[in-house]
C-alpha cells in the first residue's frame, strides 16, 4: 500500500511541477523591471450593459451575481443619476482584478468592462504656452491622450510647417473690427427674426459662470467632475459660449436667443474621465438637447466607449459639431471624434480664406491599409483670431479649430431655429444638417479636399436649403473630377490606366431620411459614352446606415482593352436609398443617390515610370504604441498619420509626380501584384512581418522578373525600445513600443537572399552627398552587404542604449564611419538600401532626400547609374559579413499578432487588389495561405506580451457594428497590458524548464531505488522461508 501511494504521489508531484511550468500563475500587475506607484490599490472600471436600467437595479444585479471581495460599487452623484443608464463605475482592487473582470463579463446583461479612461488637453489659459499636447520633452502628461487645443492672443502663436520648422505670426487681420457674424451674414437672419430662440445647446468644456453679462438664456450649468463648482476658471468654456450665443457688442455670437447648457467635464486642472463623459452624454440624450459643440479631439479612433456613445448621441437627433484638431499643416491628423462621418467635423482658415497652417488635414486613417479615407473635415471655418468672451467680462481672441467649431455650432443653432419648433424633428437631424452645411458651402480655390472639406460654411446658402428642404439621402463630396486641381488631389494628379492597381474613392452617404437606412439593389455605373464602358467599378458599401451616415466605396480599374485609350471618360454612379416610414407615413422613405465621374485616362506607362508603394505592411497608432521614427521629435511620440502615400508621404508623392513616375499602392500581401507590370517595389518605414510565400515571390520577381527594390528603413534597438516604456497613470499599465521606427529583423528576412542586413544601431548627425546637406534622423546602419556592390558610409554616433555607452568610452576621438546606403544589381533586378524614411516623411522632418529617391529609381527602375553614388571608392571589394546570430533580434515578449496583419493572420488578397485576385491567395498561388510564425516565438504564450493582458478590456464576443462592418472590439486594450521584463523572460526560456526536469528526473530515480530495494528484500525473504 505504501509503495502505491509513494508510486502516486511522485507522479502526481511531476505533474503539478510540469503544470506549474507550463501553466504559471500569472500576476497581470506585477512589473520586476520598475514598480507601479504603490498609492493605488483600486482602479475604477467601467461596466457597459447591454440596456439600460436604474442604477441601483444595476448595483443589485452585480452585488446579487458577483458576491467575491476586492470591488465596490462607485456612486456617480451628477444630474444623470435620475435617468437610467448604460453602465456603471466600479472600483477594483489590483490584485483582484483579473479574476473579477472574468467573473464581470460571464454575466448575461454586461456587455464588456473597460478601464475608465482619463482625458486631458491643453485648455486655453492665456499663461500657458500655446499647444501643449499629451506628450511633453518625451514624457507623457496625465490623461488620455489628445492633441494641442487652441492658444490665445498674447501667446506668441505658432504652428508647424511641413519641413518641421516653426511659423509664427502676428495680429493682422484684413477686416480688423469686422465682427465673425457679419462675415456669415447672420444679421440678415436676425432681421428676419430668427436668432437661436428655443433651440436647446449643450456645451460639452470647461462650465460657465452664473450671471455673466453675455448671456441672456443660461438655462442650465451642470458638474460632471469631481470639483465641487460649477464655474469656469479657465475661461475656454465661456469663450466657445461666447462665439455661439454672446450678445456683448465687441464679441457677438451667432445666436443669442440660444439656450445655453453647460456641461463642465473638465476640472481646473483640464482632466476628465470616460465616465464624466459617458454620464454627460447621456443626460444630453435625456433632456433632449439640439445641437451638442465639443472642441476636444485626439487621435484614438478606437476608444470605443466613447466612439460608440457619440454614435448614440448622434442616433438620438442630436446634431453634434467638434474641432478636427490642431495638428497641420501634417496630413493624416484628423482628432476624433470629429473624423467620425456622423459628426460635423470642422477645419480652420484665416481671413484670407487660406486653410489655417495649425488645421489637421485628412485623410481619415480609419479605413487604411486595404482601403481609402474619407473626405475630412466637412466644412472649414473662420478658426484664427476669434473674438469671444472672457471669464467675467469682456472679450478676447483666440486661435484654434477648437473656436472654429462654436462658429459652426452657432451656426447650425441660428439654422434650427429657422425650422418651426413642432416641425423641426421631422426635417433636422445630423444627416439633414450636415447637407445644409456641405451643399451650401462655398469651395476655396486653392485646398484640397482633404483639407477643405466642402469648402466655408456659408450660413446664407445653407438656409436657403433648409427653407425647402425634404428628406433625402446624397453623397458627399458629389464629384470627383480629375480636371479640377488642387480641389481634388490627389485623384487629379495621376490619370486613369489600364493594368493598375485599382483607384478607391472613398465617399459619405448622408441620409436626411431617417437614423438607419439601407442600399436597395447594387450602385449602378452609367457612363455618358460608349468609352464609359471602358471603366470598371467594384463597390463596397455599409450594408446599413447607421446613424445617419453610411460609405460607399469606389475601387475603379480601366480594362485591359482600354491600354492605349487616351480621354476622359464621364458619367454617374447612383445608389438607391431607403429608410423606414416616418411619423404618419406608410412607405418607406426612397430616394436615389448620385456621385458625378469626371475621369481622365491615359495609355498605360512604361513599366520603368511605374512604382508601387507597400502600405500593407505598416502599423500605425491606434492600437499599438508605434513609436516615432525620428526620436529628436520629443511632443509627438506616437506615429499616427497614417504613413500613405496621400497622408504624411504626400510631398514625396508630388516629387514622385512631377519626376514622372506613376505610384500605385498596394495594401495586400506581394503575393498580390504582378512585378512584371512595375519598375521599383518601394518598401519605407515598415512594421509589420511578412508571410513566406511573399518572401520567396520577392526573391523571384527581384531575380528573374528584374523588378527593382528600394527600401528606405529605420532604427531599431531593443533596449531604447525599453527605455521608451512609460507608466499611464491612467490605465494604471505600461505602455512599451510593439517595435522601433522599422522592423529591421523582418526586413532583415526579406533581404537575406540577397545578403544584406540592417543593424540596430541609432544614427543622427549630418552628411553631405552630391553637395547635398542632408540630415540623419534615428536611423539604422547596414551591417550586410555583398562584394561587388556599392556602399556609402559616413561619420555618425550611436545614440542607442548600447552606442551611448561606447561613444563615452570613446569621447575626444572621431566619429566611426557608418554604412547607411547601398545598391546591388542582382540577377536581372537591382536594389537600393537606406537606414532612414525620416527624410521622405512630411511629419517632423528636418531635411528631405527627394533628390535621392529619385537617384535610386532611376537606378532600380531605369538602371541608370548616377556617378556619384557609383563611384569607385563607394564599389565593396569583399563583402561586408556579421553573423547572423549578431543581426538585431524580435522580441519574444510581445503579442505581435495583435498588431499585425500577417502573424497568425490567413494570406489573402483585399479588395485594393486588381480584381482578378480579389479573395485569392494572389498570382500563381495555389496552396492554401497558412500562419505565419515567428522564429523563436514556438515556446512563447503568444496571448500575453508587454502590451497585452486579456483582463483589461476583457470583452464578450459581441462585435459592434458601424455600416454593417464588425469594428474590431479588441482593440482598445490592446495598449493596457502590464509589463514583464524582458531579459527575465528570455531566462526563464531555459532555466525552468531545466529545473523542472532534473526534478522529475530525480523524483523518478529515487522511486526506481526505492523499488529495487525492497524488490532484493522480498526476494532474500523469500530464499529464507524455502530454506529453513
Amino acid at each position: 500500500m505504501s509503495r502505491r501511494i509513494s508510486f502516486q504521489t511522485s507522479f502526481v508531484f511531476v505533474v503539478l511541477a510540469y503544470l506549474a511550468y507550463r501553466f504559471p500563475l500569472r500576476n497581470p500587475t506585477s512589473t520586476p523591471s520598475v514598480a507601479a506607484p504603490e498609492n493605488s490599490t483600486a482602479i475604477n472600471h467601467i461596466i457597459r450593459f447591454l440596456q439600460y436600467n436604474k442604477a441601483r437595479n444595476l448595483r443589485e444585479y452585480l452585488e446579487r451575481n458577483v458576491k467575491s471581495s476586492g470591488w465596490k460599487w462607485v456612486e456617480r452623484r451628477n444630474p444623470a443619476a435620475r435617468f437610467p443608464t448604460d453602465f456603471a463605475l466600479v472600483a477594483i482592487e489590483e490584485h483582484r482584478r483579473e479574476f473579477l473582470i472574468g467573473e464581470f463579463v460571464k454575466l448575461e446583461l454586461v456587455k464588456d468592462v473597460y478601464l475608465d479612461l482619463s482625458y486631458q488637453r491643453g485648455l486655453l489659459n492665456l499663461d500657458e504656452k500655446a499647444g501643449v499636447g499629451a506628450f511633453v520633452d518625451g514624457k507623457k502628461r496625465p490623461g488620455k491622450i489628445f492633441t494641442a487645443m487652441s492658444f490665445g492672443e498674447r501667446e506668441s502663436a505658432m504652428a508647424s510647417n511641413s519641413s518641421g520648422a516653426r511659423i509664427s505670426w502676428r495680429r493682422n487681420l484684413m477686416m480688423q473690427k469686422s465682427q465673425i457674424t457679419s462675415l456669415f451674414g447672420a444679421d440678415a437672419l436676425w432681421s428676419k427674426g430668427y436668432t437661436g430662440a428655443k433651440v436647446k445647446m449643450a456645451i460639452f468644456d470647461t462650465g460657465i459662470r452664473a450671471n455673466h453679462p453675455h448671456f441672456r438664456n443660461i438655462k442650465e450649468r451642470t458638474n460632471w467632475t469631481n470639483e465641487d463648482t460649477l464655474n469656469d476658471n479657465l475661461g475656454h468654456g465661456t469663450f466657445v459660449a461666447g462665439v455661439i450665443a454672446g450678445q456683448d457688442a465687441e464679441c457677438l455670437g451667432f445666436a443669442p436667443e440660444t439656450e445655453i447648457y453647460a456641461f463642465r467635464v473638465f476640472t481646473d486642472a483640464q482632466v476628465s474621465y470616460t465616465s464624466w463623459f459617458l454620464d454627460a452624454f447621456n443626460y444630453a440624450i435625456a433632456t433632449k438637447m439640439d445641437v451638442l459643440n465639443l472642441s476636444i479631439g485626439g487621435p484614438d479612433y478606437l476608444d470605443l466607449p466613447f466612439v460608440e456613445k457619440v454614435w448614440e448621441i448622434t442616433a438620438n437627433n442630436i446634431i453634434m459639431v467638434s474641432a478636427i484638431g490642431n495638428d497641420g499643416p501634417l496630413y493624416g491628423t484628423l482628432n476624433n471624434p470629429a473624423d467620425q462621418s456622423d459628426v460635423i467635423g470642422v477645419g480652420g482658415i484665416d481671413y484670407s480664406d487660406h486653410i489655417a497652417s495649425f488645421s489637421s488635414r485628412g485623410m481619415s486613417t480609419w479605413e487604411i491599409p486595404h482601403g481609402y479615407g474619407r473626405v475630412k473635415p466637412d466644412v472649414v471655418a473662420y478658426g484664427r483670431e476669434i473674438m469671444g468672451s472672457k471669464i467675467s467680462t469682456g472679450c478676447k481672441s483666440l486661435s484654434g479649430t477648437s473656436v472654429a467649431s462654436p462658429v459652426v455650432a452657432g451656426i447650425v443653432c441660428l439654422l434650427v431655429s429657422v425650422i418651426p419648433e413642432n416641425k423641426r424633428k421631422e426635417i433636422l437631424n445630423p444627416g439633414s444638417m450636415k447637407q445644409a452645411l456641405v451643399e451650401g458651402a462655398s469651395k476655396l480655390s486653392g485646398p484640397n479636399m482633404y483639407e477643405q472639406g466642402a469648402g466655408r460654411v456659408d450660413l446664407l446658402e445653407s438656409y436657403e436649403i433648409l427653407k425647402s428642404y425634404r428628406p433625402r439621402a446624397s453623397i458627399f463630396p458629389s464629384v470627383l473630377n480629375y480636371m479640377d486641381c488642387p480641389y481634388s488631389w490627389p485623384f487629379c494628379r495621376q490619370p486613369l490606366y489600364a493594368g493598375a492597381m485599382p483607384v478607391i474613392f472613398n465617399v459619405t452617404i448622408l441620409n436626411g431620411m431617417g437614423v438607419i437606412g439601407y442600399i436597395d439593389g447594387s450602385p449602378m455605373w452609367l457612363p455618358d459614352g460608349e468609352e464609359g464602358n471602358l471603366l470598371s467599378i467594384h463597390f463596397t458599401y455599409s450594408e446599413v446606415i447607421w446613424p445617419w451616415t453610411g460609405y460607399l466605396a469606389l475601387h475603379m480599374q480601366i480594362k485591359e482593352e482600354g491600354v492605349h485609350f487616351s480621354g476622359e471618360i464621364e458619367g454617374n454612379v447612383t445608389v438607391n436609398v431607403y429608410s423606414p416610414p416616418g411619423q404618419g407615413e406608410k412607405d418607406p422613405r426612397k430616394s436615389t443617390c448620385v456621385l458625378r465621374l469626371k475621369l481622365k485616362v491615359i495609355p498605360t506607362p512604361q513599366r520603368s515610370q511605374r512604382v508601387l508603394w507597400d502600405q500593407f505592411h505598416n502599423i500605425k497608432y491606434p492600437p499599438g504604441y508605434i513609436p516615432r521614427d525620428s526620436l529628436d521629435v520629443r511632443n509627438d511620440i506616437l506615429d499616427w498619420h497614417g504613413d500613405h502615400l496621400h497622408t504624411n508621404f504626400h510631398i514625396m508623392y508630388n516629387m514622385l509626380r512631377d519626376a514622372g513616375y506613376y505610384v500605385e499602392t498596394l495594401g495586400s500581401p506581394f503575393t498580390c501584384f504582378d512585378a512584371n507590370q512595375y519598375g521599383t517595389l518601394l518598401l519605407v518605414d515598415l512594421e509589420d512581418e511578412y508571410f513566406v510565400e511573399e518572401m520567396n515571390k520577392l526573391k523571384d520577381d527581384i531575380m528573374i522578373s528584374g523588378l527593382g527594390l528600394a527600401v528606405f528603413a529605420d532604427w531599431y534597438n531593443v533596449d531604447s525600445m525599453m527605455k521608451m516604456k512609460f507608466f499611464d497613470d491612467n490605465t494604471r499599465s505600461w505602455w512599451t513600443p510593439v517595435t522601433g521606427g522599422a522592423n529591421v529583423p523582418a526586413l532583415n528576412d526579406l533581404l537575406s537572399p540577397f545578403g544584406i542586413a540592417f543593424g540596430d544601431k541609432i544614427l543622427n548627425g549630418d552628411f553631405v552627398i552630391n553637395g547635398e546637406q542632408s540630415r540623419y534622423a534615428s536611423g539604422t546602419d547596414v551591417v550586410k552587404f555583398p562584394e561587388g556592390g556599392y556602399l556609402h558610409r559616413f561619420p555618425f554616433l550611436d545614440s542607442s542604449e548600447s552606442g551611448a555607452t561606447q561613444n563615452v568610452l570613446l569621447s575626444g576621438m572621431s566619429k566611426a564611419d557608418s554604412p547607411i546606403l547601398g545598391l546591388l544589381e542582382v540577377g536581372e533586378g537591382r536594389i537600393a538600401v537606406y537606414g532612414d524614411s525620416n527624410c521622405l516623411d512630411s511629419s517632423h522632418m528636418v531635411t528631405n532626400c527627394y533628390w535621392l529617391l529619385k537617384k535610386i529609381l532611376d537606378f532600380t527602375a531605369r538602371k541608370s547609374r548616377d556617378p556619384v553614388l557609383f563611384s569607385d571608392s563607394s564599389r565593396q571589394d569583399k563583402t561586408l559579413h556579421l553573423d547572423d546570430n549578431q543581426l538585431p533580434s524580435r522580441r519574444t515578449d510581445i503579442n505581435f499578432s495583435t498588431y499585425s496583419q500577417v502573424v497568425n493572420k490567413e494570406l489573402i488578397c483585399g479588395s485594393d487588389s486588381r480584381f482578378e485576385v480579389w479573395g485569392t491567395k494572389g498570382y500563381d498561388l495555389n496552396v492554401r495561405g497558412r500562419n505565419r510564425r515567428l522564429p523563436g516565438y514556438a515556446g512563447i504564450d503568444l496571448g500575453r506580451g508587454l502590451n497585452y493582458t486579456p483582463e483589461i478590456p476583457v470583452k464578450k464576443i459581441k462585435p459592434v457594428k458601424k455600416d454593417g462592418n464588425i469594428l474590431g472590439n479588441t482593440y482598445l486594450g490592446y495598449l493596457y497590458g502590464d509589463d514583464l521584463d524582458f531579459p527575465e523572460l528570455v531566462a526563464s526560456h531555459w532555466l525552468i524548464p531545466a529545473i523542472v526536469a532534473i526534478s522529475g528526473i530525480l523524483l523518478l530515480w529515487s522511486f526506481w531505488k526505492i523499488r529495487q530495494k525492497r524488490r532484493r528484500r522480498r526476494k532474500g525473504s523469500g530464499f529464507s522461508r524455502s530454506n529453513p
